[in-house]
């Protein structure tokens, strides 16, 4: 399709966009308010990292669980009732956190936030997969995606303000109502393209342009135990699991790391904290919009996919040069930089989902590579406590963050080997 006729489909799947970008703003806003607290709230509870490190854990775990559970619930009963039942579950966790006292309390009602929160990619990456052509899916995928950089950006100072002026559990209380506030605009705007009446025949052919991705729509839905026979499965899997934990390092530990390193509380490192997820969002954007401009320009897929991957996972590396930076600033665009490299990864391995897969199996697809994500992610978490654990006690804490960066960043280009190694030109998947 020309770039005149383009302009002619209408806008309407941007709509979209935008409640998917406000959904995952709230999804990482309600996730990321213990980790603002941490401190305070160790103090409180008395957790040293370990217990804190459990915590993490046992979000992880039922997020992977969540993950696996909403990926195929949303494939049978739809993107738009299943996002809901997600939506629901996370808020109600995300609010029940004021009402904790003990340690256990704050398990549970992780335990809770992680299994409802699963649902939040699997229901976005498909509602994409059903709104767009593939040449703007990244693209797309990088928008919404960015939102999880606006929660880490605006998270810092509005939970500063919330807990100096309210307290602790106003904080959660706040957060976890805005899940039904943005549940009204999704049963008003969202449904599949054929059953919405507010988009015309242009967009509708223009939306379903992929003729070859079409023909693969109908049939039985896919179960887990076929899915996992794939290699472009295990490619998405594994791309995930090696490099979700770094996101989720950032995100449980950074304000404690600027506490630690350069004696920074809550409220003087909410500007460093911003701007890192400042940067990031421009990160995850760019991601999308690079692969799609690759496409555009002749690429095939899975090469523009690819070489986007590489460029970003290069990008991560600095990170390791952490350690040797003495001013806050210059370790502020370090990690900004490898932030910012993670989403726009993360916008792409997104999308090869949609690539490889028929859009009936996404949902499915997002959810077992994100449990692989989410395991990952309690198994890192766990070494983090404990390596924090052990060089704190010999009054070297910094000592254990310089290994945990290096770690972080060397993950992604061995994620791209992996992926490349499994599936060299990532052909789609004929499930009939």
């Amino acid at each position: 399709m020309d770039k005149i006729s383009v302009e002619k489909t209408g806008k309407y799947r941007w709509t979209i966009v935008a409640l998917l970008f406000f959904a995952t703003t709230i999804n990482y806003l309600d996730r990321q308010v213990i980790g603002l607290l941490k401190d305070n709230l160790s103090e409180e509870f008395d957790w040293s990292e370990s217990d804190y490190s459990n915590i993490v854990m046992a979000f992880s775990a039922t997020y992977a669980i969540g993950l696996l559970l909403f990926g195929n619930i949303i494939d049978r009963v739809g993107t738009k009732l299943g996002y809901t039942i997600s939506v629901i579950i996370w808020s109600i966790a995300a609010m029940a956190h004021a009402w904790a006292r003990t340690t256990g309390g704050f398990v549970l009602a992780r335990t809770s936030l992680g299994l409802g929160e699963g649902g939040n990619f699997p229901a976005a990456v498909k509602a994409v997969a059903e709104w767009f052509p593939k040449k703007e899916r990244a693209f797309a995928t990088g928008i919404f995606n960015s939102g999880t950089n606006v929660a880490a950006m605006a998270g810092p100072p509005l939970i500063a303000w919330i807990y100096s002026s309210y307290g602790w559990q106003e904080a959660f209380l706040w957060t976890g109502a805005l899940g039904f506030l943005w549940l009204i605009l999704w049963w008003i705007y969202f449904d599949i393209p054929s059953k919405q009446k507010r988009i015309g025949k242009a967009e509708f052919d223009y939306i379903h342009s992929d003729a070859p991705d079409q023909a693969l729509q109908q049939g039985a839905r896919i179960s887990w135990f076929r899915i996992i026979r794939y290699r472009q499965t295990w490619s998405f899997v594994l791309g995930k699991m090696m490099t979700d934990p770094v996101w989720w390092f950032y995100l449980f530990w950074i304000p404690s790391f600027f506490n630690t390193t350069y004696g920074l509380d809550l409220k003087s490192s909410a500007i460093h904290i911003s701007t890192v997820y400042v940067v990031s969002s421009f990160g995850s954007i760019l991601g999308g919009y690079l692969s799609g401009f690759f496409i555009k320009r002749g690429w095939p897929v899975y090469k523009a996919r690819k070489v986007a991957m590489l460029i970003f996972a290069f990008c991560v590396v600095p990170v390791v040069f952490v350690q040797y930076i003495s001013n806050v600033w210059g370790a502020v665009a370090l990690i900004s930089l490898g932030a910012a490299a993670h989403q726009a990864w993360s916008a792409n391995i997104y999308t090869t989902a949609s690539d490889m897969f028929p859009k009936r199996a996404v949902s499915t697809v997002i959810g077992v590579g994100g449990m692989g994500g989410s395991l990952g992610g309690i198994l890192f978490p766990f070494f983090v406590g404990w390596i924090l654990d052990y060089y704190g006690a010999i009054g070297s804490k910094t000592a254990g963050y310089n290994i945990i960066f290096i770690i972080c960043g060397s993950a992604y280009l061995l994620a791209w080997v992996v992926m490349h190694f499994l599936t060299p030109a990532m052909k789609q998947i004929d499930l009939k």
